[in-house]
């Protein structure tokens, strides 16, 4: 996977409502205030960047155990495996409600983040980092690696939560909805089977 990938891979969770922009954009039509949407995004940012560092110290820390390719093989294994349970899911994560502080917030974030399994996304380069070097080297390229990931989701799904705020409210979305999670959990299964092949 390239750079290009990790910052598309970054762009499409910005685009998924699932991760984030669309609760901020509720708690600024509950407020009726820009800038409470304006301060969600960074909090929904900074618990997206944890769930998906955790993967990458997990990935270099653990990478020294194993080989590289058995990691590939069993990140290729658990990303079609968790795709297919999300796909075949009809349960959703449920959170406590929309009265939440900014830290709260951004533990939600990082809930939904590791539900959705952002950090299982960028597998591949994980285990292709810690296969480039020692583990030292793996992680802060990981913890690099998952900053500009998550710094492509910040500025889409700010500009998104900004433009629907701004634009059209939530009655756009009530007609033009379409089921990103569905979307999101072939492109785990997708991105299991790459890693499987590139063994």
């Amino acid at each position: 996977m390239t750079l290009t990938a990790v910052l598309l891979l970054g762009a499409f969770h910005g685009l998924n409502p699932a991760m984030g922009w669309l609760f901020a954009v509720a708690r600024g039509l509950q407020e009726r205030s820009l800038d409470r949407l304006l301060q969600s995004i960074p909090m929904i940012a900074l618990g997206h960047l944890a769930s998906v560092a955790l993967v990458a110290l997990v990935v270099a820390a653990t990478g020294s155990l194993v080989t590289g390719s058995v990691l590939s093989i069993g990140g290729g294994v658990v990303l079609v495996g968790f795709g297919l349970w999300r796909l075949l899911s009809r349960r959703h994560f449920r959170w406590v409600g929309m009265r939440l502080s900014l830290w709260q917030l951004a533990g939600w974030s990082f809930l939904m983040s590791s539900a959705h399994g952002a950090g299982l996304m960028l597998l591949p380069v994980f285990t292709g980092l810690h296969a480039q070097g020692h583990a030292g080297h793996a992680a802060s390229g990981g913890l690099g690696v998952a900053a500009l990931h998550t710094l492509a989701m910040f500025g889409v799904a700010g500009t998104i939560a900004v433009v629907v705020y701004r634009v059209a409210g939530l009655t756009v979305l009530r007609r033009a909805w379409f089921n990103v999670d569905r979307m999101w959990a072939l492109a785990l299964v997708a991105a299991g089977v790459i890693t499987l092949a590139q063994v």
